[in-house]
């Protein structure tokens, strides 16, 4: 009997691939609930009444009346035409759905690819604009194909229109045929146009569209007339600046010359990460100031990013292909920052036995940033005012003064100007430093970044450490998010790289890996539960050990409680003490000792017999 042929890994995976790159209703199972079903959708859906703010994972939603749309969308056909009007439209739509595309293929990147396509109709009704019913679908990657014919059904859209205008001859559905485009276009790759064939606002009792690949619909240019998209993709992205053209690449294992690295490898080491109003505005003063040559006093909390963003401001400036040097002044004793900044001869004291060129001379041409100014010395300020006032430097023990070209970038996480009331800072440095203050702003301001950032950091630490997860749970974004965070964009690193360690291999990330002594927020985040109620979640505490808190509260003591914690705890580490007790947060020791404790059973208090009463004597 023969035996039937071996496959190799390799050719499975890379039928696997091919599978999840096509898919067609006839083989797919509406009913299977593969993810993203509309449960895991709902539950990505956060609220924060608190502060004013909800999240679709990591995109900031608006919850506003529709008739306010359908308000503003008159005002924009009776100001700017009925054309201009729906190219607005449109292609807002189309953004919206390139957001979306992104959300679900980053959150399931290993989803089947039909629920990946599936999960756009899904969104777009959670998110209130219509109610999508697929009639046939079949698409391809690989080959470019795509079909798709989908039913609308209360689209918000037409209610406003029809109530503006009544009935006519031409669809209305603008956003949605452009946020259809935009979530199938961004999975697919290339453009893939929708059209609207059938509409309520033309007396449709529903709305039916057809999408299909541009090379199949032939002409397309009315389609782009509203879209008006050169990179389909792009108008999803955070930015509307053209992209830079990629650095040349360098041959593995060397270095840009001069043994700087590239800017390409710099981006990569200092990316500048986010979303929010906060940050944006950071972002476009940073902008604003990189052409000149002015200096720059980045202020803010520890661990907000200041250094990041003096990086940044290096490599958009003027000074790019010069040296960007940095100096932690709070790390440099204060008997060597003269010598650190300014250079040392030969000479000068016990030890020097040679000549070294300090700080500002290795930075000439380019930028300086000088970290926690805050902390220098009244006479290191004064040798420094005098530097950036006269643009020359002598070393310590020197004679030549020594013309230098840099500029100065500082950062300080004080308030300089208390500084200066208390006559700990110059006033007349401080009024050097502070030509362009750009202040940044802390993590909990701008909790809109947190999703950003934590994703960010996800696939770094994941990368650095050679450990695979499969992303973040529900409930840990929703902390996340409700955490304050008092070492802003540094503890989250932080706390995701301990997340990355401490969960299993191919698992999630949950609480219990991230938080170990930190104080969480008594604020909850609200959330779509799978059964359509708005609650604060109920998870936190495992329905076995709420049971048995529930049957020992008459009880005199919380002894079986803590044996049951401890053996669940124990079970769910698969019998790995060590593991059990990381869980717990208690030491490998502790953690056996009270287990033991627990095993015997709890001993009665012996009575004791009162003490005899000796009466006093008369």
């Amino acid at each position: 009997m023969s035996k039937p042929p071996r496959i190799s890994l390799a050719e499975v995976e890379r039928q696997t691939g091919a599978m999840l790159r096509r898919g067609d209703s006839a083989h797919f199972d509406f009913g299977a609930g593969l993810p993203p079903t509309l449960a895991d959708l709902t539950e990505s859906l956060f609220f924060s009444p608190g502060d004013g703010r909800i999240w679709l994972n990591d995109q900031r939603m608006v919850l506003m009346h529709s008739s306010a749309m359908g308000h503003l969308r008159r005002e924009l056909i009776d100001t700017l035409g009925l054309h201009r009007a729906r190219g607005l439209l449109t292609r807002a739509g189309y953004v919206a759905g390139a957001r979306d595309a992104e959300l679900v293929r980053q959150r399931w990147p290993q989803a089947d690819a039909a629920s990946v396509f599936m999960a756009g109709t899904r969104l777009h009704a959670l998110e209130g604009m219509v109610k999508v019913t697929p009639l046939t679908f079949d698409f391809d990657i690989d080959r470019g194909l795509y079909e798709g014919e989908f039913l609308w059904e209360h689209a918000s859209e037409d209610d406003e229109h029809i109530s503006a205008y009544g009935l006519g001859t031409e669809p209305a559905c603008w956003s949605q045929v452009g946020y259809a485009s935009g979530y199938v276009t961004t999975l697919f790759g290339q453009l893939v146009v929708f059209r609207e064939i059938e509409c309520r606002s033309m007396g449709a009792s529903a709305c039916k569209v057809i999408g299909r690949h541009a090379a199949a619909w032939g002409d397309v240019s009315e389609d782009l007339r509203y879209l008006q998209a050169r990179d389909y993709r792009e108008l999803g992205s955070d930015s509307g600046e053209a992209a830079a053209p990629p650095a040349p690449a360098l041959p593995k294992g060397r270095s840009a010359p001069g043994g700087r690295r590239s800017r390409a490898e710099e981006e990569d080491k200092h990316p500048l990460v986010g979303a929010s109003s906060a940050f944006n505005s950071a972002c476009h003063q940073l902008a604003r100031v990189a052409p000149t040559q002015a200096t720059v006093l980045f202020t803010g909390e520890s661990g907000v990013g200041k250094e990041v963003f003096a990086r940044r401001l290096h490599r958009i400036s003027s000074r790019a292909d010069q040296p960007f040097v940095a100096v932690n002044c709070a790390a440099i004793p204060e008997t060597l920052i003269e010598s650190e900044l300014f250079g040392v001869e030969r000479g000068a004291f016990t030890g020097a036995s040679r000549s070294r060129e300090g700080r500002f001379e290795r930075a000439h041409g380019g930028t300086l940033f000088l970290d926690e100014i805050g902390t220098l010395s009244l006479v290191a300020q004064g040798k420094l005012l005098r530097a950036l006032q006269e643009g020359e430097i002598e070393r310590v023990g020197g004679t030549r003064t020594l013309q230098v070209d840099v500029r100065l970038v500082a950062a300080t996480n004080v308030d300089l100007q208390a500084e200066v009331r208390a006559g700990r800072f110059r006033e007349d440095l401080f009024f050097r430093l502070n030509v362009f203050p750009v202040h940044l702003p802390p993590l909990r301001d701008r909790r809109d970044d947190i999703p950003l950032l934590m994703n960010h950091f996800l696939v770094r630490e994941s990368a650095r450490h050679g450990r695979t997860t499969r992303g973040f749970t529900p409930r840990a974004v929703r902390a996340m998010l409700s955490y304050a965070f008092p070492g802003n964009v540094r503890e989250l690193q932080n706390l995701v790289e301990r997340g990355v360690i401490s969960a299993e291999e191919g698992g999630s990330i949950d609480v219990p890996h991230l938080f170990r002594r930190e104080q969480l927020s008594d604020e909850t985040l609200l959330a779509i539960g799978a059964h359509g109620a708005l609650s604060a979640p109920k998870e936190e505490a495992p329905a076995p050990l709420l049971q048995a808190v529930r049957q020992v509260l008459a009880s005199p003591g919380l002894h079986d409680v803590e044996g049951q914690l401890l053996r669940e705890a124990l079970k769910e580490c698969n019998g790995n003490v060590a593991a059990a007790a990381r869980l717990l947060g208690l030491s490998r020791a502790q953690f056996a000792y009270k287990l033991g404790r627990t095993a015997a059973p709890a001993r009665p208090r012996s009575r004791r017999k009162p003490a005899s009463v000796v009466k006093p004597l008369p």
